[in-house]
């Protein structure tokens, strides 16, 4: 599977696009400017896009922190190909583009409307940047599936719906029913 998707590198549109996709999800930064502007453009939802785009976050800065205690090395140069991207740092596992590429999928699709595909847009571009990070070969198969794993989990956790009163405190209420 590596060397097959590290093949498909070698065609220069595929390379380009894989590229553009490796910088657009550096630092998670497509994501967070697409939740900010989920935000901005949908003032009655604007908490739940919130909510959604800290959970993209929270996935990416927990990426990195498995990352610092896994130390996986990257993939070494495969065929005589060196990678077609630089990396923020040497290690790979779990994939932090992955994770937030995910968390988004899953956090911003839940606010998209089902009507016209729309939904499937997030996932769409998460699968094609999880897929991206194998063919500019900076990650193994297994870096991506792991932070893809992580990042909808941690997207699920971060906006699960809320129960009515749920982290108010109660009010303490007397032996005779009413308040204190």
């Amino acid at each position: 599977m590596l060397a097959a998707l590290r093949g498909c590198g070698d065609r220069p549109a595929v390379a380009a696009a894989a590229r553009s996709l490796s910088y657009a999800g550096e630092h998670a930064a497509l994501w967070l400017a697409a939740g900010l502007t989920g935000a901005a453009a949908d003032p009655a939802r604007r908490s739940a896009w919130l909510r959604a785009t800290a959970a993209v976050a929270g996935a990416h800065l927990t990426s990195m922190a498995v990352k610092r205690l896994v130390r996986r090395p990257r993939p070494p140069e495969h065929g005589g190909r060196a990678a077609l991207v630089r990396t923020a740092g040497r290690h790979s596992f779990p994939s932090s583009h992955a994770a937030s590429a995910s968390a988004a999928a899953v956090a911003f699709g839940a606010l998209l409307p089902p009507s016209g595909g729309r939904r499937l847009l997030p996932a769409a571009v998460a699968a094609a940047m999880c897929v991206s990070r194998v063919v500019v070969g900076v990650h193994y198969p297994t870096d991506v599936l792991a932070g893809a794993l992580l990042g909808g989990l941690t997207a699920r956790a971060g906006t699960a719906p809320r129960e009515p009163g749920a982290g108010r405190p109660r009010t303490p209420i007397s032996r005779n029913g009413r308040p204190v």
